[in-house]
């Protein structure tokens, strides 16, 4: 990901601000409700027959925590992305079948759940710097894929 050191500076000062628990969560109940066909991948976590049964499940929230802490890996990585997520990009490619669409719609929730958790702070720059990050983050966990 191409980022000005003043984008880096504002992904990562924002970033730190972070609640990863919520905010995973939140992200990831939203793709679940707003796309759900999304929610086949999902078949072991239980009633997710309604938003208010997504949003309250506790095997989303920690999965989303989990999807939180591994982008925050990748913010560590962010000249090597691909590199960061070739793990996981193998695993969501060979063994989940995951279609890499989805993880466009969880970097574009993400950023909405972003935006609503912080506000003001979440100006159009700090917004277009983490588009940046969450498009980058879609690409390298694609990669895998053939």
């Amino acid at each position: 990901v191409h980022l000005s050191g003043e984008e880096k500076g504002a992904v990562t000062a924002l970033w730190g601000k972070v609640n990863q628990e919520e905010v995973g969560g939140e992200a990831l109940g939203r793709l679940l409700v707003v796309y759900p066909w999304t929610q086949r991948f999902f078949d072991s976590f239980g009633d997710l027959s309604s938003a208010s049964a997504v949003m309250g499940n506790a095997k989303v929230k920690a999965h989303g925590k989990k999807v939180l802490n591994s982008f925050s890996d990748g913010l560590k990585n962010l000249d090597n992305l691909k590199g960061a997520f070739a793990k996981l990009s193998e695993l969501h490619c060979d063994k989940l079948h995951v279609d890499p669409e989805n993880f466009k719609l969880l970097g574009n929730v993400l950023v909405v759940v972003l935006a609503r958790t912080f506000g003001k702070e979440f100006t159009p720059p700090v917004q277009s710097a983490f588009q940046k990050v969450a498009a980058g983050v879609a690409t390298a966990l694609a990669h895998k894929y053939h």
